[in-house]
């Protein structure tokens, strides 16, 4: 695992806290697709110094639920950090809004598992 990729292991608390605490979103996301899912993916998995949603290794793929706090300007502008890094380290970022997994839940799946296969080869 190269370095920049090594967990912060301060992290670890608030990512337990936030497994323990998903969103409605993220919860249905989680145990109606994810974690059935033929190749493994986390959740809140801790990334060098971020916790992201869903984490699949095989894919080196990251699934993010965005609900309001993401489109604040700070919010905007540490996604925007936070992908950057995930990318410099071969990791790709697929973003759904909340109101994605409310209303179009089957299209989601769809895309994440087109994105894992294409990712996967």
């Amino acid at each position: 695992m190269p370095k920049n990729f090594e967990p912060n292991s301060k992290l670890s608390e608030k990512a337990k806290d936030l497994r323990k605490n998903m969103t409605p979103e993220e919860r249905h996301l989680w145990y109606d697709f994810l974690r059935l899912y033929p190749i493994q993916f986390n959740c809140q998995r801790i990334i060098g110094n971020y916790i992201v949603d869903f984490y699949c290794r095989k894919a080196n793929l990251v699934i993010e639920i965005d609900g309001k706090q993401h489109y604040i300007p700070d919010g905007i502008s540490y996604d925007k950090e936070r992908t950057d890094y995930l990318n410099s380290i071969g990791i790709e970022v697929v973003r759904f809004l909340n109101k994605d997994i409310n209303d179009n839940f089957q299209n989601v799946c769809a895309h994440i598992d087109m994105t894992v296969k294409r990712r996967m080869g």
